[in-house]
């Protein structure tokens, strides 16, 4: 299904070290944020108290947080849990103050917050310990996703095509947490189930595009490597747009009106799929060409046949 098609080939290759550099500075700006100003961790990894609150009617979300922000915990998660009425709250540990006190504090602001009548069904203390557990098993999870992704394109394709798209990959991970480093966005594991979902969403239009490279080597050998990229990119565009746009819709939808729940987990889907776009096109392919792709690598030369000796 195609919106339109390009006729005549942009010429993408020749702005390729523009692309790049404008891609290396986007990364190492990046870098720099998260090791200077770091993640702001949510209670999942941080460690805290989680207290499930049952309502006699359904509540506002919106005047459970704010209660909690006037009473000290202006960090405080608040969301539904199975059905409207039930309410899971995230607190997350502070400095001089143990979880009993916490908990006995949001108790009260709770049954003073006025609204509908609070029952507190569960109090849960999350320790630091359980939070490097999960950061470990976060950390884990994305190396296992790479590896992943690097056997699949390396039997698919070639080692080059493999190495590009990882780069490629790890650029659009880098700059959702450069993101999230630079304007301290609470990063929870709702987030990082978005960077993983980025990951295989990049790859998936790499994949397209590389695909398109090994068919135009084989069916026009007139093309020079350069000109076989730019045709694979611009034969792909309206199918990018179609994939992209529509995801992209259903993305900011939930960020508009998902609420704070859906909140930063829709808005690392969003500059992950930006960026995703950006990197699978004008990123893996470039790098693609400096490795040294050719069109030998993917035709086999014909065996000659051997006459027979009398």
């Amino acid at each position: 299904m195609e919106f339109f098609r390009i006729k005549k080939d942009i010429p993408f290759m020749r702005h390729a070290l523009v692309f790049n550099v404008i891609s290396l500075v986007t990364f190492l700006l990046a870098v720099f944020f998260l090791a200077t100003r770091g993640l702001h961790l949510s209670v999942e990894f941080t460690g805290g108290t989680l207290m499930e609150v049952h309502y006699a009617d359904t509540p506002a979300l919106e005047t459970v947080r704010d209660a909690l922000a006037k009473d000290g915990f202006p960090d405080a998660q608040v969301q539904n849990f199975g059905s409207a009425r039930d309410v899971l709250i995230r607190l997350p540990n502070r400095d001089g103050s143990d979880s009993n006190s916490v908990a006995e504090k949001a108790k009260a602001t709770l049954a003073s917050a006025g609204g509908p009548a609070a029952e507190i069904r569960r109090v849960e203390f999350v320790g630091p310990q359980v939070g490097k557990e999960l950061a470990s098993d976060g950390a884990m999870a994305l190396l296992l996703v790479i590896a992943g992704i690097m056997i699949y394109l390396a039997l698919r394709f070639e080692w080059r095509f493999s190495v590009s798209a990882i780069i490629a990959n790890l650029h659009d991970v880098i700059i959702i947490l450069g993101f999230f480093a630079f304007f301290q966005w609470e990063f929870s594991l709702p987030v990082l189930a978005a960077v993983l979902a980025v990951l295989g969403y990049s790859v998936n239009e790499s994949v397209v595009v590389f695909d398109r490279v090994r068919e135009t080597f084989k069916r026009k050998r007139q093309l020079s490597t350069p000109e076989v990229l730019d045709h694979a990119i611009t034969s792909t565009i309206s199918r990018t747009v179609i994939t992209h746009g529509s995801t992209q819709i259903m993305v900011l939808s939930m960020l508009l009106f998902g609420g704070e729940t859906l909140h930063y987990f829709a808005l690392a889907l969003t500059i992950g799929i930006c960026f995703g776009i950006y990197s699978s096109v004008l990123v893996a392919s470039p790098l693609v060409m400096w490795l040294g792709v050719s069109r030998e690598q993917f035709i086999k030369p014909k065996k000659e046949k051997q006459e027979a000796v009398v």
